[in-house]
């Protein structure tokens, strides 16, 4: 009897410390207090707190945001395991109070979870968005609007060094063309006052400029439930301006069409999004509704706006205070675009040295530094880490592309470092517009877009910055990492060059 006890307890001691030794342990986590968990830590801009965190704890790191679990991965091992490995599991979106009200109820592509809806919108985007033919079919929609602003900018030059305000002047101009290509008009009216585009540019910002930030409702669900706290009223004040701005954008080309008012290219084919997605929607009208409509032509404002401003107006700073790369990418341009003649989409290609600036400009001030967050549909293992079903996943991509285990002199801006490596193709490195299942479907709209800006600019102009010092390289808060001192310069047409007698001639 008394051996029968023994082998028992024995067999249960056993037991319990094979199971402890063979459990897999949670992620390295700092001191977290009760409740709060590790909110106390949290200091804007996030994704320097998130680095200094990993230098203490590493690359894989857990955080508790109130009830809230919190992965923070830094390193590109890291991120090649969860989006090789495990990137169906981490293919859900957060729960936050911003799917609920921005992302329509998370329908819409951004917000929607893995599964078949989220794939019939993605293979739409894909198609009716982003796809070659489409970027090709709006290359004539971007270049007029790049044109339009570059005449403006000789028309108040007059050959004399002109200052600039290159932030506001980048955003609308990445407005005007994401409006031409959803549209087919430019947003602000050609000859509109100053004081209506700055209110009109703020209403953008306020409706449209990224917004998938945790709030208390997201960390504490229970707070969503108290009225006086308002963490809901700002939301529904947003999805109810962007609802109605993107409704009447519909109703406007639904018009048009009815009056045959549609822009179709030679080969019968719709340029303009909201036309293509209209001509689906006579065939699919269940499908395509008029909510699924906006939910598809959100994406190119909150997308495609702010962080392709802000990407320029990066380049621009770090060329200003590096002119000897500025001289090598006019060199580049002159070299392989006939003189007299204004680059387009076709040059593109024959321009490497112009996409290794945006390269290492995405690099060292990636519009999203911690990509867009996703959560964890089961559990699982990561560097031999159990990470709990939904877990909400951040990647500090701004850390991992200044890791100097990762690069040379990570903090200088060496564009030859991207010379014969396109994007992702170096590792997992290099992630700008995200990976995996959930990447940025926009992200080739994106590159041409900034390149023949930038590439026209260069092309066209000489800058110079407005003083002595260098151009301040400090980021602001915010989540698509906007410079903490906007961007102004000195340009003047390029002397001696045949475009100020073609601009003034209204050649264009």
């Amino acid at each position: 009897m008394d051996s029968t006890i023994y082998i028992s307890i024995f067999f249960i001691l056993f037991i319990s410390f094979k199971y402890i030794l063979t459990r897999k342990k949670l992620p390295p986590s700092p001191f977290a207090l009760p409740i709060l968990g590790h909110l106390h830590l949290l200091k804007k801009p996030l994704h320097r707190t998130f680095q200094s965190l990993s230098h203490q704890f590493g690359p894989i790191l857990y955080l508790k945001f109130g009830f809230r679990n919190v992965l923070i991965i830094s390193s590109p091992s890291f991120v090649e395991e969860i989006f090789t490995k495990n990137d169906i599991i981490f293919a859900n979106r957060p729960d936050f109070l911003a799917g609920q009200y921005l992302g329509q109820n998370y329908t819409h592509i951004g917000w929607a979870p893995y599964g078949n809806q989220w794939r019939n919108l993605r293979r739409v985007t894909s198609i009716e968005i982003f796809s070659s033919n489409r970027i090709l079919l709006s290359s004539n929609l971007r270049r007029q609007e790049i044109i339009h602003s570059i005449k403006e900018m000789f028309l108040q030059s007059s050959n004399e060094w002109k200052f600039i305000d290159l932030k506001s002047t980048f955003f609308d101009l990445t407005l005007n063309i994401m409006m031409k290509i959803v549209a087919g008009r430019p947003f602000y009216e050609h000859g509109i006052d100053l004081e209506n585009k700055k209110r009109m540019r703020e209403f953008l910002k306020d409706t449209f400029v990224p917004n998938v930030s945790m709030n208390l409702g997201d960390c504490f669900k229970i707070l969503r439930r108290i009225p006086f706290l308002g963490l809901e009223k700002n939301l529904v004040k947003i999805s109810r301006t962007r609802t109605e701005f993107l409704q009447s954008l519909i109703d406007e080309r639904r018009r048009k069409r009815s009056s045959g008012g549609e822009l179709i290219d030679e080969d019968n084919k719709r340029i303009t999004l909201i036309d293509g997605l209209l001509s689906l929607q006579e065939t699919e009208l269940d499908y395509y509704t008029d909510d699924t409509i906006q939910g598809l032509i959100m994406i190119m404002y909150t997308a495609g706006t702010d962080t392709s401003a802000l990407t320029m107006e990066w380049a621009m700073s770090v060329l200003l205070n590096h002119p000897e790369v500025l001289d090598k990418a006019r060199a580049e341009i002159d070299s392989n675009v006939e003189e007299g003649r204004l680059m387009d989409d076709s040059d593109l290609p024959k321009l490497p040295y112009l996409h290794c600036i945006i390269n290492e400009t995405l690099r060292l001030f990636p519009a999203g530094p911690l990509l867009v967050p996703r959560s964890t549909s089961e559990e699982c293992i990561i560097g031999g880490y159990k990470i709990p079903r939904g877990t909400i996943l951040f990647v500090n991509a701004w850390a991992i592309h200044r890791d100097p285990k990762a690069w040379e002199e990570p903090d200088s801006f060496k564009p030859e470092r991207f010379e014969g490596v396109q994007g992702e193709r170096d590792g997992f490195k290099f992630i700008p517009f995200g990976v995996g299942r959930r990447g940025c479907p926009g992200a080739g709209l994106a590159m041409k877009t900034m390149a023949l800006v930038l590439g026209i600019f260069i092309q066209c102009f000489e800058w110079k910055r407005v003083g002595p010092e260098l151009v301040d390289l400090t980021s602001g808060s915010g989540q698509t990492m906007p410079k903490a001192i906007p961007l102004e310069a000195f340009y003047r047409p390029r002397h001696g060059n045949s475009f100020t007698t073609l601009m003034s001639a209204n050649s264009y």
